[in-house]
């Protein structure tokens, strides 16, 4: 750990380095001037683009972020004055990395077409590309910085010099990450992935995109730790003994914890953008403090913070304006995993709004309107049940009950002819069990209660006297 004298001596190179940065740098100032919103589609039942970009308008966002180049959505933002975030995905960075005809025929089908009437300016490659470490994702890994140039060199063949280009990463990319001057890159990562990376950022002067998200630390000990303090209420500060620097809220000790984690590599100057934040507004019974409420209020206060006049930066970075990106536009029914991936919307399918939320940050937070009590703040303790979805298909039900009962033959035991859960014979009632009994089983190795959308949890018993379904305690 570096000494008390070299963190002065860096922090005072940062805020005099970022003042310099900031005040020659016209397009970040309009960049960070307004909220930007992630519009992933991962729903059946979600608006059309044309519909969802008036959504976004209504909303009076600033930027969009899609999480591809979608053509369509493309060609509408033309007619917008919104600013535009496009990804190349994952599975296209090895082709891109080793061949510069790939970059430019992605930049001929996904830019040229659309650019400069539709206002991109950010390419992202890759998502979180980091955050997997299978043998293929580190050949990913190190084809990530090398398709990066090769997008960029693209860009510029054909004269386009305000496209950014950049790589969104998970905060699971620190070994460390609290106290905020303890933040250091995992160790596989710093000098293979993370010095190229900071380099090539550096050297076009684009952007370090973080998707940060205070609910999960706060989440890992909802008892212990402060609420408050993740949803920038709270009146307590945290000190970082190493630093002397003062903090006020959870976000800003993970953002500056990754300055920290660059500084360390030699790059303290690269600007921060965060390309996903938000609170979930709804989640499974065990996912505490996931609802509308605390989502409000995150949001609204973030806000309040990313559109303040002058910009209100960091501990380690103040007065330094940083991009921002809610996640998201709706909440997306067929994102798989636990219930909170599919509720962090601000708004329904329907286009209506989960909570009032003011993008300019203009309108006191008093008056964006009342939200409704929270009654998960605190862990739920009891038994909860995997049971079937209302109106779910039943030929759906017959591969999922096929699923369920195939990886053990003590799961669906109790659903054999003349066994104690025979009865009813239904797809529903037997599915029911098996989900319930599977979920119990294995919800130890990461099993989900989803069961590609046909499960939820409840509290209420759907057994009876004879037949008793299994269920998780919590």
């Amino acid at each position: 750990m570096a000494s008390f004298a070299l963190f002065l001596f860096t922090l005072i190179v940062l805020s005099s380095s970022c003042s310099n940065a900031i005040g020659n740098n016209k397009t970040l100032s309009s960049l960070a001037s307004r909220i930007g919103i992630n519009y992933g589609r991962l729903g059946n039942n979600l608006p059309s683009p044309y519909q969802s970009i008036n959504l976004i308008k209504t909303l009076k966002a600033g930027h969009v972020k899609l999480y591809d180049a979608n053509q369509e959505t493309l060609t509408l933002l033309s007619k917008t004055n919104l600013y535009v975030t496009i990804m190349v995905p994952n599975n296209q960075i090895i082709s891109i990395a080793s061949d510069q005809a790939a970059a430019d025929n992605w930049i001929n089908t996904n830019v040229l077409p659309h650019y400069p009437q539709t206002r991109i300016r950010f390419v992202l490659v890759g998502k979180e590309i980091l955050s997997y470490n299978t043998d293929q994702d580190k050949q990913i890994w190190a084809s990530l910085v090398p398709a990066m140039r090769k997008i960029v060199n693209s860009l510029r063949a054909r004269g386009i010099h305000n496209i950014k280009v950049g790589t969104p990463l998970a905060m699971d990319v620190l070994t460390s990450s609290f106290p905020p001057s303890s933040g250091a890159f995992r160790e596989e990562v710093a000098a293979p992935v993370m010095l190229p990376l900071l380099k090539f950022l550096n050297g076009t002067n684009s952007f370090f995109f973080l998707d940060v998200y205070p609910y999960f630390p706060w989440s890992t000990d909802p008892v212990n730790n402060d609420l408050d303090f993740a949803l920038f209420e709270s009146n307590s500060t945290y000190t970082d003994p190493q630093t002397g620097l003062v903090y006020t809220n959870l976000l800003d000790q993970m953002l500056d914890s990754v300055i920290f984690a660059m500084t360390k590599l030699g790059y303290p100057n690269i600007r921060l953008a965060i390309s996903e934040t938000g609170w979930p507004n709804s989640g499974d019974i065990d996912e505490t403090g996931a609802n509308i409420l605390n989502a409000a209020t995150y949001n609204r206060n973030l806000i309040k913070k990313m559109t303040a006049n002058p910009p209100l930066g960091t501990p380690a970075r103040p007065g330094s304006p940083i991009p921002t990106f809610l996640f998201s536009l709706f909440n997306e029914n067929q994102k798989p995993g636990s219930g909170t991936e599919r509720h962090w919307g601000i708004l329904n399918p329907d286009g209506t709004q989960i909570y009032d939320i003011d993008f300019s940050g203009t309108r006191p937070v008093s008056s964006l309107g009342s939200l409704p009590k929270p009654s998960n703040n605190v862990p739920f303790k009891g038994n909860v049940w995997c049971v079937v979805v209302e109106g779910a298909s039943e030929e759906e039900l017959g591969q999922a009950l096929d699923f369920a009962c195939g990886r053990s033959n003590e799961t669906c035991a109790a659903l054999a002819p003349g066994r104690e859960c025979y009865a009813p014979v239904s797809v529903t009632w037997h599915a029911s069990y098996a989900f319930s009994s599977y979920w119990a089983q294995f919800r130890n190795q990461s099993s989900q209660c989803y069961f590609n959308g046909l499960a939820r949890e409840t509290t209420t018993n759907p057994g009876n006297e004879r037949c008793k379904f299994p269920s998780v305690t919590l």
